[in-house]
């Protein structure tokens, strides 16, 4: 270590003898070239060389800064940082594109990428030099460790003309395997800890949204529930597994996630693309056991809506405590309007109610009179990666605006809960239907399978304002709409 370097009582070090070295040096060297100077200066040719030896100490000073910006910026040997095949690509460091050269902004794309290095000292370094070689901006950092390395995942600002192929090329040189990269956007720069207490705090809110907070958390994957059933024992006694062997506190198992939900069921992630991580597990198992504490809940706030004729309305969540009254609403329907809805047996109808609106699947808001009495039901159903839109209205409701209403709303829970599309199925001869999702003022695309008709709503070309939560009630009017059977 160096006098310079080491240090006492915070600050450096300095000692006599190299200082007296130092100055001793300066007065050799000022004696010298006085020397030098009078015995050229006195000759016959003294100014001309003179002249000669300074124009040689530029050439030679303009040569060692040539020299030492080319090897600083050249690529660092093969057993380095392996960034050598970010040079060899058409990508960030090519003339034509302008980067690095101070002619302008380049135009960048976001990427997520996520591989793995070897738990030992300079691998991360070795991958960070290379990205930077390929001008590869690092905007974010997480890292997972495991027992055989440490899977790192980026956030990355990358110049358009590199690929993701050229990006993983130059990542497996320096060291990186099992890389995973695909495109990201601006949702993507809020950093882990705030996007994940802001799960948490949509999820405290409303248990429905504990599916979209678990995919938000875990990027695409499916999410299924499925019913708790206990285990062959004694009596009263409570299965420590459900249905398919996971234990209480859930089980990791590559790329499938199993966890315990309040109600005793089990909820599975699958992501085939991408193996889970032990942090990914830890967070979203924390996600589950935030919602089991806090029990069922929903938003209790509420539109009043008032419909054409003048009879009042109110819309509002509904979620399992409004199945006798959805059962009783099933009473009043027509058997055509059943059949409309659930293209089955309508005496099985009333079976799907526990299912259709347990927050676990998904959103539903129910048409309410003045007199408490549910006159019609919507449905936003998390289908794995899809959502569908299903909805019914009692026939006596029927022509009076009220499906469209629903519709519009649910479009936009959709909206809001960040789906891409949703789906209606319903029959090819369901004009009020048809009509309705028409009304969205959105692209349709139209299915027809043996009487069967799926129309599907695209919500990324045209932006829907959501109209939750509700903030205060409110009073409309609507005006009369075309046959709602649903």
């Amino acid at each position: 270590m160096s006098d310079v370097t080491r240090t006492k009582h915070g600050r450096p070090v300095h000692h006599w003898r190299r200082d007296l070295v130092e100055l001793a040096a300066l007065f050799t060297a000022v004696a010298v070239a006085d020397a030098v100077a009078n015995m050229i200066g006195h000759g016959p040719d003294g100014p001309a060389l003179l002249v000669i030896s300074a124009v040689a100490l530029l050439a030679t000073v303009g040569f060692h800064t040539w020299w030492a910006r080319r090897h600083d910026h050249a690529p660092p040997p093969a057993d380095d940082t392996g960034a050598r095949p970010f040079a060899a690509g058409h990508g960030a460091g090519h003339e034509g594109n302008g980067a690095g050269t101070g002619a302008g902004p380049v135009e960048t794309t976001l990427w997520r990428m996520r591989t793995t290095v070897r738990d030992e000292p300079g691998s991360l370094a070795a991958l960070c030099t290379a990205l930077a070689h390929g001008k590869v901006d690092i905007l974010s950092l997480q890292a997972h460790p495991l027992a055989e390395g440490t899977v790192d995942e980026f956030l990355l600002r990358v110049p358009a003309g590199l690929s993701a192929a050229d990006i993983t090329r130059g990542v497996s040189h320096a060291g990186g395997s099992d890389t995973w990269i695909e495109r990201a956007d601006a949702h993507d720069l809020v950093d882990a800890p705030t996007r994940i207490l802001g799960l948490a705090t949509r999820t405290a809110l409303d248990a429905a949204e504990l599916p979209l907070a678990l995919r938000q958390l875990l990027g695409r994957c499916t999410i299924r529930s499925l019913p708790a059933k206990a285990r062959p024992g004694a009596a009263g006694t409570q299965a420590d597994t459900s249905a398919d062997g996971a234990p209480v506190e859930g089980a990791l198992e590559g790329t499938v996630l199993r966890l315990r939900a309040p109600e005793g069921e089990v909820i599975t992630v699958e992501r085939p693309y991408l193996p889970f991580t032990p942090t990914e597990f830890a967070r979203a198992r924390a996600l589950v056991e935030l919602d089991t504490r806090l029990g069922p809940r929903i938003p209790r706030s509420q539109d009043v809506l008032t419909l054409a004729e003048g009879s009042a309305i109110t819309v509002r969540r509904a979620d399992t405590a409004d199945v006798e009254a959805a059962k009783a609403m099933h009473e009043r329907c027509s058997q055509r309007t059943l059949g409309m809805r659930y293209h089955g047996p309508v005496r099985d109808a009333d079976r799907y109610l526990n299912h259709l609106l347990s927050p676990r699947f998904g959103r539903t808001l129910a048409v309410q009179t003045a007199s408490g009495r549910i006159v019609g039901i919507g449905h936003l159903l998390w289908d794995g990666d899809e959502t569908e839109i299903a909805l019914l209205v009692e026939d006596d409701w029927q022509r009076r605006g009220i499906g469209g209403e629903l519709l519009g709303r649910l479009v936009g829970m959709a909206v809001e809960a960040g789906c891409d599309s949703v789906y209606a199925v319903t029959q090819a001869s369901n004009t009020g239907m048809v009509a309705a999702m028409r009304g969205l003022g959105l692209p349709l695309d139209y299915q027809i399978e043996e009487g069967t008709l799926v129309i599907t709503a695209r919500l990324d070309a045209t932006p829907v304002s959501s109209r939750l939560p509700y903030d205060q009630p409110q009073e409309r009017t609507r005006e009369q709409e075309p046959s709602e059977q649903h």
